[in-house]
């Protein structure tokens, strides 16, 4: 393990692999470098780049500095990029597909960027996320129910069946959800006003001058395609792409070759 320190004093824990250009990682809700999609998605890559996995604060062997906000999360990534060599392309996926394009927005040294299925929700074809929804997460976390938080953001956030979620409660990952439960408070921050069933705020991602390449799952429901689509209008320049056959859980090996051509274009 590696680390860096972000601009508030934060360690940043990463794992660097492979050679070449520069590809920063950033995971979605609950993931971090041992747990999730990002460590089978690097093997892939490296023999093309190298690549920076990272912990989100709060995540696995990072940090994490109260009080939290996403302008630090964005400090987190241009630490990353600066250890990196000052530059990188970045792939975020979900929530970190979110992350990924405030980092953008915000004018980080980005050659290229590449996010898969932010999650919004943009019209009528699912029901929107509840008003009360991250005041029910605060309230999980601050009461020491974790669990909670997970059932939440489960069934109203990402609209897992009720049977599935009850389930996961047996299974051997539950104890690591439950650790990282509180940074789901995090990623609702990401989402504030992007999840009410309205069209996107007008010139939300204006700024945006990176290459950026959005995509999405052809097995994904409506609501996320339509949220994709209407992202990739957002943002200037944007290419919009569908990996068939794939869902929100993404196989690394799917994503790799799209990856890998956009990247080295």
């Amino acid at each position: 393990m590696s680390t860096v320190t972000s601009q508030d004093g934060t360690t940043i824990a990463y794992t660097r692999t492979g050679s070449g250009p520069a590809v920063i990682l950033v995971d979605g809700a609950m993931c971090h470098r041992e747990f999730g999609p990002a460590k089978p998605l690097a093997a892939e890559l490296a023999p093309h780049f190298t690549v920076y996995t990272y912990d989100r604060r709060g995540r696995g062997e990072s940090g994490d500095t109260a009080p939290f906000s996403v302008a630090r999360e964005v400090e987190d990534i241009a630490a990353l990029i600066k250890e990196a060599g000052g530059t990188a392309r970045v792939y975020g996926i979900s929530s970190g597909a979110a992350l990924a394009l405030e980092a953008a927005k915000a004018g980080l040294p980005i050659t290229k960027l590449a996010v898969y299925e932010f999650p919004l929700v943009v019209d009528d074809t699912r029901p929107p996320v509840p008003a009360d929804y991250t005041e029910r997460l605060e309230k999980a976390v601050a009461t020491g129910k974790p669990g909670t938080a997970i059932k939440t953001f489960m069934r109203e956030g990402v609209r897992v069946p009720a049977p599935v979620v009850f389930m996961m409660q047996f299974m051997p990952a539950w104890p690591k959800l439950k650790k990282v439960a509180p940074t789901l408070r995090y990623d609702a921050a990401l989402f504030d006003g992007l999840h009410d069933g309205t069209p996107l705020p007008e010139g939300r991602w204006a700024s945006v001058s990176v290459p950026t390449l959005v995509m999405d799952g052809g097995k994904s429901p409506a609501w996320i395609r339509n949220g994709v689509a209407a992202l990739a209008k957002a943002v200037p320049g944007a290419e919009h792409r569908t990996i068939e056959g794939q869902t929100h859980m993404l196989k690394p090996k799917a994503v790799a070759p799209v990856l890998i051509e956009y990247f080295n274009d």
